[in-house]
């Protein structure tokens, strides 16, 4: 049969509706108008299915699957069924039972049957994975729809987005046609207030020099090659009255660079200072050892310059978008860096560290990184050709930046 079907989780829909629009996800919150939310279903999945409508399927919660006023009036609208599920109270929280159950049923059994075509699914649920499956080996091309998300998370199931053959989402101005907060603006929460103490740690500048490492019993010996090779860390001790201590660490190719100049301490075996060498894609380049530039040390982090529906798209265009590829994914996160720091004319004065990254951002860029599985690697090592990589594409896109705003001549 060439028709479309929607089955519709109302309590994903509305949910999701009510957080975008009042900040929460209570359907309290929330005023619905029932005949043009229904009415908005039908003319979108006709049009982007290009099949007649056959049925709606609205599948809800209520207690003891008694229908509630919204219930009845939707299940007397043309081609609309309403099928309920129990709503349970527990710890002071409402939940639904038998709703994801009876939506998989009902999906296998249309796609079963041949009844047809094409299957809109408006839910985020993963549980519907085996039924959305089920669907596409009967011949059944499955819509997903998603609802735009503010606060942040991402409110689908990834497993989902992946296997639907088709993908859109209901954003912020298809939901208002038929949804309004109650305070009557629609209009998102406002943004969490912001933590000054959080802020003054994240954004406190590095020290100038490391701490020198304490003197260890007995006699030293120089050190070789392979020790300045080998950077080595432990863990601080921890008495038993939970105080930490700073354990005895050999010193690292970093503090020994630090110790230049008459008036650095002595290094052990001679040695008076060093000069770090980085790994590149271009080679390996000198590096003095000094502490970066403070204005490039409180470089504010993506997490700090974005909002939450930044980050509900960035997640969106990660898994619907970005391949994964180590080169793609630095160049991703730079973009998203750039464009919106305050200041770009930073990016001018970056070029002093290349190739090493502000320590805070490449922390950031590797976690990133970390979503789309290139560091999980045997024995929990970072591969570091995927390092290399990733930071050769944020180098490559700062580099497009600097060379787009600098003068003419130039």
């Amino acid at each position: 049969m060439e028709r479309c079907v929607v089955l519709v989780d109302a309590g994903y829909l509305l949910g999701a509706a009510a957080s975008l629009l009042a900040g929460e996800p209570s359907r309290s919150r929330i005023t619905v108008d029932h005949a043009a939310l229904i009415q908005g279903l039908r003319e979108r999945a006709e049009r982007d299915t290009e099949r007649p409508l056959l049925r709606i399927y609205w599948f809800d919660g209520a207690p003891d699957r008694v229908p509630q006023p919204d219930h009845r009036r939707l299940r007397v609208m043309p081609r609309v069924t309403v099928r309920l599920g129990a709503l349970t109270r527990s710890d002071g929280r409402w939940a639904q039972k038998g709703v994801d159950a009876a939506m998989h049923a009902e999906l296998t059994e249309l796609a079963r049957n041949r009844a047809c075509s094409d299957v809109v699914l408006v839910t985020g649920d993963g549980d519907l994975l085996p039924g959305m499956m089920a669907a596409k080996e009967h011949g059944v091309a499955v819509h997903l729809w998603a609802v735009q998300a503010a606060d942040g998370d991402y409110n689908q199931s990834e497993d989902l987005v992946a296997e639907a053959d088709e993908r859109r989402v209901l954003d912020r101005a298809w939901i208002t046609r038929a949804v309004r907060a109650k305070d009557g603006t629609g209009a998102c929460a406002p943004p969490p207030v912001p933590r000054p103490e959080i802020a003054a740690i994240l954004s406190a500048p590095l020290p100038d020099a490391p701490l020198p490492a304490p003197p260890l019993p007995g006699p030293v010996a120089a050190p070789t090659a392979d020790h300045v090779a080998a950077p080595r860390h432990e863990a601080p001790a921890h008495h038993e009255n939970g105080t930490a201590e700073r354990a005895k660490t050999v010193p690292t190719p970093k503090d020994l660079a630090a110790l230049r100049g008459p008036a650095a301490p002595s290094v052990p075996g001679g040695a008076t200072g060093a000069t770090l060498r980085w790994s590149s894609d271009k080679g390996w380049v000198d590096r003095p050892g000094t502490a970066e530039p403070p204005e490039l040390a409180t470089l504010p982090t993506l997490a700090q310059l974005t909002s939450a529906e930044q980050r509900w798209a960035d997640r969106e265009e990660d898994i619907t978008t970005v391949g994964g590829d180590p080169y793609e994914v630095g160049q991703v996160f730079a973009r998203r860096w750039m464009g919106r720091l305050p200041e770009p004319a930073v990016l001018e004065r970056l070029s002093v560290l290349y190739p090493r990254v502000p320590h805070r951002i490449d922390g950031e860029l590797l976690r990133y990184a970390a979503r789309f599985g290139l560091l999980a690697h045997k024995d929990d090592q970072i591969d570091e050709n995927d390092r290399y990589a990733i930071r050769a594409g944020f180098w490559r896109e700062v580099d497009l930046r600097t060379a787009e705003h600098a003068p003419a001549g130039e």
